[in-house]
């Protein structure tokens, strides 16, 4: 054993820095669902700053310093306060502020969101069917993006006000009738966000033929 450490210490110290960098630094994080269409599809894989707010012990919900705050659009990876798994969701809600929604229009702060024409799309499901998707552009409390709605699909499309707590945020999945988000599981402690997700590194059409997405290899999320 010890000729084997002396012999491989070089790639030894690769694999700890290596891991250390993944754990603490910047990760990876395959996509198993659709919540966050169209932004974030099945088969994609994100890469995640895990320092974008806070530097925490490696393993660990420990934060030892601040880096950043959360921003209203920022797309973040975190731990589900529910049952421990880790999500991606949209962030739309901070700390104080006041959110709502009625028939599935979004209020922040009183600001109602503005949404484009839908564009109807095919969307599929788990079954190998599909079902009509409308994808709208939104647009509210300076922040813009693309959602989708499922109108044939049972959902809770109201819901508050509600006044976000201290130190907690309120997540959305874009895909907002296929999303277990902050409407089901409350609100997030800022300790269980993980990172934001920046960046598209890798993409494969899991829910097809498996063929890799080259057009999504890179690409910044919105």
């Amino acid at each position: 054993m010890k000729n084997f450490l002396k012999q491989n210490r070089g790639f030894i110290a690769f694999l700890i820095c290596f891991g250390f960098f993944r754990l603490a630094i910047a990760d990876w994080n395959p996509i198993p669902s659709g919540s966050m269409r169209p932004t974030i599809l099945e088969g994609d894989v994100v890469l995640v700053n895990r320092v974008a707010y806070d530097f925490k012990l490696p393993l660990s919900d420990t934060a030892i310093f601040s880096t950043g705050e959360p921003q209203r659009g920022d797309v973040i990876t975190f731990t589900s306060p529910a049952d421990g798994i880790r999500l991606i969701k949209r962030l739309v809600a901070l700390p104080g502020d006041v959110v709502q929604m009625r028939s599935e229009v979004l209020t922040i702060n009183g600001a109602v969101a503005q949404y484009s024409a839908p564009d109807p799309v095919a969307e599929p499901l788990d079954s190998g069917s599909t079902t009509t998707a409308l994808q709208i552009r939104e647009r509210v409390a300076g922040n813009e993006r693309t959602v989708q709605f499922l109108p044939e699909m049972g959902a809770r499309r109201d819901f508050g006000p509600l006044v976000v707590p201290k130190d907690s945020y309120f997540f959305l999945g874009d895909n907002r009738d296929n999303s277990a988000d902050s409407r089901y599981i409350g609100f997030v402690p800022r300790h269980l966000l993980i990172g934001k997700a920046h960046h598209i590194v890798a993409s494969a059409a899991i829910k097809g033929n498996w063929l890799p997405r080259l057009e999504r290899t890179g690409q910044r999320i919105e």
